[in-house]
């Protein structure tokens, strides 16, 4: 760490990168807009994909699948890299690696080609979200960064959430091409702009690189997925997949047992003995995994149960992300004067009160009240995120907000396939039982049977929801003791 006169050097002593504060926090935003975005636009335009280039479903999931995967394997180590080379420098490379990889992606001239831009694209996206949130931490006074992280959480939510609407405008507009190219220009206007407002790297950690760590972890999450993945296909009574996800949390054993003895690990398990960075961790999670619920049984409701169009349903559903965008600035900026802890248990209040309501939608019910539902979700969401992601950075070491926000990222995309998994397998195990058959989609003339599923899934979600409120609430409890302890 480069130090003058035995004193660390801080952003907040720099009085050009205060100046600039906020245009930093646009460059970071665009690229966790953008990289969480290309985690789910590719989804509606899987089926032109399809046809374009011959593939069938199984294989065009892959287009999907090796970008989440290759960042959840990889994102812990950039974390680290973050700490040790410097969170800006380690954030530069994955914006150019990210722009190139979608360059690559659009062409997409076969299979093989289009999947080399993922990859590049998903290295590129691991290094920009494993320290946007350590970059934004490092850079804003504690006054105002409730309000910094809000606005990344708020930008890492609305590009989950509004990849299908926007993938869908585009793709009938252009072609899928264009949902790779779009990227490009604006990631170009974003470096260019990153070259003159990003400051130089004031704090680095010494250190090696943990290998072994590393190979352990990537062997957990392809096994993971590999047995998530194909479990929604052929069950999870085929002993081969039990066997890759047996598998799967023997890695994680292991990996946590090599991080718990190295001197210099990739991830440090002494972050998690924080209570708080504990509770805002597995709290963050249980949330993305609720909304991705959502995300994946909505556009089945609206469309197939609702007669909306495909458009029309976008639409209604855009109002998830647009509370969101409204909200979570608010939130968070309201955290840094009352604090975060009462935040995020009246956020997850609001997500357990929508989820109950969804719970019992049917055919009959009433767009107005269905929006309403949509939007109690956004608001909900907002105003657990953005403190949730201030209490998290707010516990870490400032040689380990690298690893933090890796973590934060990671167990953000774990939520987001999580909860992609837990619906589609949950839904469909309800609808088996409820229709007497193996069901695997829609049955023509039968609602019922998918509005009984879709209950099960929604009140399940809100069980979820249900849970982190307590945590949180026992959380509460313990810091108002505790404020009220020092007072007397």
């Amino acid at each position: 760490m480069e130090t003058t006169d035995s004193k660390p050097l801080t952003y907040q002593d720099n009085q050009d990168v205060q100046r600039k504060r906020w245009l930093i926090l646009i460059v970071v935003n665009l690229f966790t807009f953008m990289s969480t975005l290309d985690a789910s636009i590719v989804n509606v335009a899987l089926p032109q994909i399809s046809r374009d280039l011959n593939l069938p479903i199984a294989s065009s999931q892959w287009i999907v699948t090796i970008y989440l995967m290759v960042i959840c394997v990889l994102i812990l180590m950039f974390g680290r890299l973050g700490d040790m080379l410097g969170k800006i420098f380690v954030f530069r490379i994955g914006t150019l690696l990210f722009v190139l990889g979608s360059l690559i992606s659009g062409f997409g001239l076969n299979f093989e080609l289009l999947l080399t831009g993922r990859v590049i694209q998903a290295i590129g996206a691991s290094m920009t979200m494993a320290n946007n949130f350590g970059i934004a931490t490092d850079i804003f006074p504690r006054s105002e960064r409730g309000r910094a992280l809000g606005l990344i959480g708020t930008f890492v939510s609305l590009g989950g959430i509004a990849g299908p609407g926007i993938g869908g405008i585009v793709v009938s507009a252009l072609s899928w091409n264009y949902i790779f190219w779009i990227n490009v220009p604006i990631g170009i206007v974003v470096i260019i702009l990153g070259l003159y407002v990003l400051p130089k790297d004031l704090f680095k950690s010494k250190g090696n690189l943990d290998k072994t760590g590393t190979l352990i972890f990537g062997l957990f999450i392809t096994l993971l997925f590999a047995g998530l993945l194909l479990g929604e296909h052929f069950g999870y009574k085929n002993w081969k997949i039990a066997g890759f996800l047996i598998l799967s949390v023997v890695f994680l054993a292991l990996f946590i047992r090599a991080e718990w003895h190295k001197e210099q690990p990739m991830l440090q398990l002494k972050l998690f003995q924080n209570p708080l960075f504990s509770v805002g961790i597995l709290c963050g999670y249980l949330v993305f995994l609720s909304n991705f619920c959502f995300t994946i049984i909505a556009p089945f409701y609206t469309q197939d149960i609702l007669n909306m169009t495909a458009r029309d349903s976008g639409l209604l559903m855009m109002l998830f992300p647009i509370m969101m965008a409204v909200i979570a600035p608010m939130s968070g900026a309201l955290s840094d004067k009352i604090g975060s802890e009462i935040l995020t248990f009246i956020g997850l209040l609001v997500l357990v009160a929508a989820q109950i309501g969804l719970g019992f939608l049917d055919e009959t019910s009433p767009l107005f009240y269905v929006g309403m539902l949509i939007a109690m979700l956004g608001i909900g969401s907002a105003l657990f995120m953005s403190p949730n992601n201030s209490l998290v950075m707010s516990t870490v070491p400032r040689s380990q907000l690298g690893s933090a926000g890796s973590v934060n990222a990671l167990i953000r995309n774990l939520g987001m396939i999580s909860g992609i998994t837990f619906a589609t397998t949950l839904l469909f195990a309800c609808m088996s039982s409820a229709a007497g058959y193996r069901v695997t989609g829609l049955i023509p003339g039968h609602p019922d049977v998918f509005l009984y599923g879709m209950h099960i899934v929604f009140l399940t979600s809100a069980g979820i929801c249900m849970l982190c409120a307590v945590i949180t609430g026992f959380r509460l409890l313990q810091s108002r003791r505790h404020v009220h302890q020092k007072a007397v």
